[in-house]
C-alpha cells in the first residue's frame, strides 16, 4: 500500500499577500486616464481637449508622489506604476497629438520627429529611475518629461486658441518637438523645486506674484502655461551658459 502524499495548494497560510496603496495609485490612474483621453481626442481631431488633458495629467502626476509621502504610502509598485503612466501621458500622448495636428503633413519626417520625442521620453524616464539615488535632488538631469510634454501640448493649445492651423506651422512644430525630445536626454540641469519649504515665511511680493499668476491663468491659461514652460525649458540652457562663462573667467 503506497502512502498518499499531501496535495500541493497555492494557498500558503505563512505567506502574506502584498497589497497596494489605493490613494496615491488612484491619482496615478487618473493621470494615466488623462493621457489616454488625450490620445483618443487627438484621433478624433479634438486637439484642444487633447492638449488640456495632458496638462491635467501633469497636475495629477505632481499630486500622486506628494500624497504618497504625506500619507507614508510609498511603494516600489507605485514608483513603477507612476513611471509607466508618465510614458503614456508625457511620452506617447504628446507625440501623437503633435503628429496628428501638424507633423502628419511632413510625411516621413513628421513621424520620425514624433518618434524621436517618444523615444527620448522613454530614455529620460529610464535614466531617471536608475539614477534617482545618486543625483542631486535640487536639479533634474535633462528636461523633465512633464515639462517637455507641456511644451508640445502648450504649442498646440496656443495655436488652436489663436485660430492657426497646424499645417501653417508644421516646420516650427517639428523643431519644437525635436528640441523637447533631445533636451530630455541631455545633461543640462533644471531646477527641480524640491527644496522649496512651503512652511517657511516668504516676502510679501512672493504672495503678490502668486496672485498675479492665478490672474494670468484665468485670463489666458494656454498662453500663461505655455509661456512658463518655454521659460523653464530655456532656463537650463541659460544656467549651463552661465556656468561655462564662470569657468572660463576662473
Amino acid at each position: 500500500m503506497t502512502e498518499l502524499k499531501p496535495r500541493k495548494t497555492l494557498f500558503n497560510p505563512g505567506l502574506k499577500r502584498r497589497g497596494i496603496y489605493i490613494l496615491p495609485n488612484l491619482f496615478t490612474t487618473a493621470a494615466l486616464f488623462a493621457g489616454f483621453f488625450a490620445i483618443v481626442q487627438a484621433m478624433q481631431g479634438d486637439f484642444e481637449r487633447a492638449a488640456m488633458a495632458i496638462f491635467i495629467a501633469m497636475v495629477l502626476d505632481g499630486l500622486d508622489g506628494r500624497v504618497a509621502r504625506m500619507t507614508n504610502t510609498q511603494s516600489a509598485f507605485g514608483a513603477e506604476y507612476d513611471s509607466l503612466s508618465d510614458m503614456v501621458s508625457f511620452g506617447a500622448a504628446p507625440a501623437l497629438v503633435m503628429y496628428e495636428w501638424a507633423l502628419r503633413d511632413l510625411g516621413r519626417l513628421g513621424w520620425v520627429a514624433a518618434f524621436i520625442y517618444c523615444a527620448c521620453a522613454a530614455l529620460r524616464l529610464a535614466r531617471f529611475n536608475t539614477t534617482l539615488e545618486v543625483t542631486d535632488k535640487r536639479y533634474f538631469q535633462g528636461l523633465p518629461s512633464p515639462a517637455a510634454a507641456a511644451l508640445v501640448a502648450g504649442l498646440v493649445w496656443v495655436m488652436i486658441a489663436s485660430g492657426i492651423p497646424g499645417s501653417d506651422y508644421r516646420w516650427f512644430s517639428c523643431l519644437v518637438t525635436v528640441f523637447a525630445g533631445l533636451t530630455m536626454v541631455s545633461n543640462i540641469r533644471y531646477y527641480s523645486f524640491k527644496d522649496l519649504n512651503l512652511r517657511k515665511s516668504v516676502p510679501f511680493f512672493a504672495i503678490a506674484a502668486i496672485a498675479l499668476g492665478f490672474a494670468l491663468v484665468s485670463i489666458s491659461p494656454e498662453m500663461t502655461l505655455f509661456g512658463f514652460f518655454v521659460l523653464y525649458g530655456l532656463s537650463g540652457y541659460v544656467l549651463a551658459a552661465m556656468g561655462l562663462f564662470k569657468r572660463k573667467i576662473a
